[in-house]
């Protein structure tokens, strides 16, 4: 025990800082993340893509995560105020999304999802940028090629022949500044590449995206997030093996006759040329020798603690990864409404945190930037003053993926409430459900030009869409007509003279 640990438990204070009987295994490391990752880091990262390909729980939860970080894709709304320039820049971003995937597996918002994928499973994900000729084919000359975290080593570290220093990889400036990275040329663990195994390229930090989700300051690497969750899970998959196993071995011995040791005990019986037991069926009477007797196997059961004990890791293993219960297991039994809304809320939370701090803030704005500055350089796209007002231009709302309602009814009606009351704007209600407020509009207004054109009217009686008008009085509830249809169609007939209006 050094001074500073006598002088503590001298001192007394903070329990957690004491060295007492309690804490005396708690050796915790004071080293920085950096040095942990260096040292686990690939192990950690091996052992979690091991375990999405072979356990299921780890299989869903990645699975899960993606889905509900990502969806179908977060969208980008530009905030052009000439309508015409915003519809031509929306619909080139459109035919663009297709031919984003330099593999030609997805679209940009598939890359979304991979992406989201990759940082839960790795930590991180890069994205080169690759400009290509207008030759090509493209409707904007670019592309991204996905790299995963493996082919960045994170023993890639000392000092540039320009002076400047490489950490895990990644190339620092003497003030600090990102200006390259390191990659491999081939993926370390990818034998079916003829490439040079080793080989490195250097790649200017202005053509690389790095995708993180940082845990601690001045982290440079990721770490996946299944690191918290890895022991539990493979063990609880060795347990449910082993489970398994005894109960398929129990279950094929139905039962054991025991019978006086014959003459000669290595000779098979005359009537027994298997050397095993005999078979059964319903109500058969089977006679024994004098002697033999008959013992059905009881196969140890697993008990009423078996349920209770795979609930409570599985609950830790959730709290882990940061997914929920039935997300992780696919259980939905297990809670009611109330708690389970309250945990959605929750959950829903972390991931919009998650949504726009990482995903929108690291990948999208970054393609979004370089995509808009391709286009307006290859002639693509008709933006005056684009480098004067650059800045301006380039605002856009990127809207995630709808969230499904709990209650829809309640829900609606509760939206409803607010929009009526002005705690909230149809602009905004909208883009909460990842849609554009004015081409949403513009499609309602040509609904119902149709509908006044084909004499069609789908609106509910009382809806505001439809006015007050169209609310049916006490009066016509009643039976008394107060206002003749005639005259209402006169009243609203501009042809009629100014003195006959009512």
């Amino acid at each position: 025990m050094n001074w500073r640990q006598r002088l503590g438990a001298f001192v007394g204070g903070f329990d957690a800082g004491q060295h007492h009987r309690r804490l005396r295994g708690f050796q915790a490391t004071r080293a920085h993340v950096n040095a942990l990752i260096a040292a686990s880091g690939p192990d950690i990262t091996a052992r979690a893509r091991w375990l999405v390909r072979n356990n299921g729980y780890a299989a869903n939860a990645v699975e899960s995560w993606a889905a509900n970080t990502v969806g179908d894709g977060i969208k980008p709304i530009s905030q052009i105020a000439d309508a015409a320039h915003k519809e031509e820049l929306q619909r080139l971003w459109l035919a663009w999304t297709d031919e984003a995937d330099s593999e030609g597996l997805t679209d940009f918002y598939g890359l979304q999802r991979r992406a989201a994928r990759e940082v839960f499973l790795a930590g991180e994900v890069f994205f080169r940028i690759r400009p290509r000729r207008s030759s090509d084919g493209l409707s904007v000359p670019l592309q991204l090629q996905m790299l995963p975290a493996e082919m960045l080593p994170l023993h890639q570290t000392g000092m540039a022949g320009n002076g400047n220093a490489i950490r895990q990889g990644i190339e620092f400036d003497r003030v600090g500044r990102r200006v390259a990275y390191h990659f491999l040329r081939r993926h370390p663990g990818d034998s079916t590449d003829p490439g040079l195994a080793g080989e490195m390229v250097r790649v200017p930090a202005s053509e690389v995206i790095h995708v993180i989700d940082p845990v601690e300051a001045g982290q440079l690497r990721g770490v996946s997030k299944l690191a918290p969750a890895i022991v539990k899970l493979f063990l609880l998959d060795q347990y449910d093996d082993a489970e398994l196993d005894r109960k398929k071995v129990a279950a094929m011995y139905a039962m054991f006759v025991t019978s006086p040791a014959p003459e000669n005990p290595l000779l098979p019986s005359e009537d027994d040329d298997t050397l095993g037991g005999f078979e059964i069926s319903p109500g058969q009477v089977v006679r024994l020798d004098p002697g033999e007797d008959v013992t059905v196997g009881q196969p140890a059961d697993s008990g009423a603690t078996y349920e209770p004990f795979q609930y409570r890791t599985l609950l830790q293993v959730a709290s882990a990864l940061g997914i929920l219960y039935p997300y992780l297991t696919n259980d939905m039994v297990k809670g009611n409404f109330s708690n389970s809304r309250l945990a959605l809320i929750e959950f829903r939370r972390r991931v919009s945190a998650w949504q726009h701090s990482v995903m929108v803030f690291q990948l999208c704005r970054l393609v979004y930037e370089r995509w808009m500055d391709t286009a307006v350089l290859s002639g693509a796209l008709n933006l005056p003053s684009f480098e004067a007002d650059r800045s301006r231009l380039l605002a856009a709302n990127w809207l995630p993926t709808k969230w499904d309602w709990v209650d829809p009814l309640k829900d609606a009606n509760a939206e409803i409430a607010q929009i009526e009351a002005g705690l909230k704007s149809r602009t905004q209600a909208i883009a909460e459900r990842g849609y554009d407020a004015e081409q949403v509009d513009r499609e309602i207004a040509a609904e119902r030009e149709r509908e006044r054109l084909l004499g069609l009217d789908f609106r509910r009686p009382g809806s505001p869409a439809q006015g007050v008008a169209a609310v049916p009085s006490s009066d016509e509830d009643d039976g008394e007509d107060t206002q003749s249809t005639d005259e209402t169609d006169d009243a609203d007939d501009p042809s009629r003279k100014p003195e006959d209006q009512p």
